[in-house]
């Protein structure tokens, strides 16, 4: 169990990008959403000891990871947003080299740990060739393959999809949703589709604070009969946001589709022309972030 209590980090220019952060999570697949700037890397980075929050505690187990970095990075597997390789060096003696960093000492286990990760991670056929050529997708299973050196039990990804095409990214998470069968793993993302795909548990972190926690399932019943959809073009697309809660906007077909929040209770539509959707977990996450900039406003 992963146990995060009232983490909060100001960087030296008054920047807050975290406050009072407040989570557990448990082993499995956990999504964390959020927009650009809302603190996801942030968060990730203290969990994985590459920086020290201004304040609060961070508990993996047994260990406190603020106080004992060491032993957290002993069993922590991490994926960052960006990570170079060196040029002109394959993808076999990278990670061969990666595993000695890691700790692994012995040739025969070392040469063992690299050929199980590769083909697990399906670049046995490409481990003669640089990882610096490597297209994204590859790299990023490159990325995982050195996560896993080890068997560590809490494995961070860091916008891990973000750039590749459509099959590269499903291949990729079908090999996140293997990993994350036994053991804990932190997605995190602003692509939606991703956390709703793979993830059982889920949090929305915005402006620094963890806005909403629990399973995408459950919360986006939460917005049953509350969805509402409607094609409009540009004039009326311009009242309706300034009288109704626009969640989204999107263009389809030429037009513009806007998904609209009732308020609970509500059994007639927000206006003519709309018609009821089923809440999806995008509805879900624009839904709450309105309403955390409302709540922000009125608060102001």
């Amino acid at each position: 169990m992963l146990t995060l209590s009232g983490v909060t980090h100001v960087y030296s220019n008054g920047t807050k990008a975290l406050d009072n952060a407040t989570l557990e999570i448990s082993k499995g697949m956990f999504g964390l959403l959020g927009p650009n700037g809302a603190g996801k890397s942030t968060l990730m980075r203290c969990i994985a000891t590459l920086q020290t929050p201004s304040s609060g505690t961070i508990r993996f187990g047994a260990i406190d990871v603020v106080k004992e970095p060491e032993r957290l990075r002993a069993t922590l597997g991490y994926l960052p947003q960006d990570f170079g390789v060196y040029p002109r060096v394959s993808a076999e003696v990278l990670l061969d080299h990666l595993a000695v960093l890691k700790g692994i000492g012995n040739h025969a286990q070392r040469k063992e740990t690299v050929e199980t990760l590769l083909q697990q991670v399906n670049l046995w056929a490409v481990r003669k060739k640089a990882v610096a050529g490597f297209s994204g997708g590859m790299r990023q299973r490159f990325g995982i393959a050195q996560a896993l050196i080890g068997s560590p039990q809490l494995i961070i990804v860091d916008e891990p999809t973000a750039g590749l095409d459509p099959e590269e990214r499903n291949r990729f998470n079908n090999l996140l949703a293997e990993i994350g069968e036994s053991v804990v793993v932190i997605l995190s993302t602003h692509i939606v589709d991703d956390v709703a795909d793979l993830c059982s548990r889920m949090a929305i972190i915005n402006e620094g604070r963890i806005v909403l926690v629990g399973e995408p399932a459950a919360l986006v019943r939460s917005l049953r009969g509350r969805v509402w959809r409607r094609a409009v073009n540009k004039e009326e697309l311009i009242d309706h946001q300034q009288s109704l809660a626009v969640i989204s906007t999107r263009l389809r077909a030429g037009q513009t589709v806007i998904h609209v929040l009732a308020e609970p209770g509500a059994e007639s539509p927000p206006g003519p022309g709309f018609e009821p959707v089923e809440a999806s977990v995008e509805d879900l996450y624009f839904a709450t972030l309105l309403e955390n900039r409302r709540l922000d406003a009125i608060a102001a």
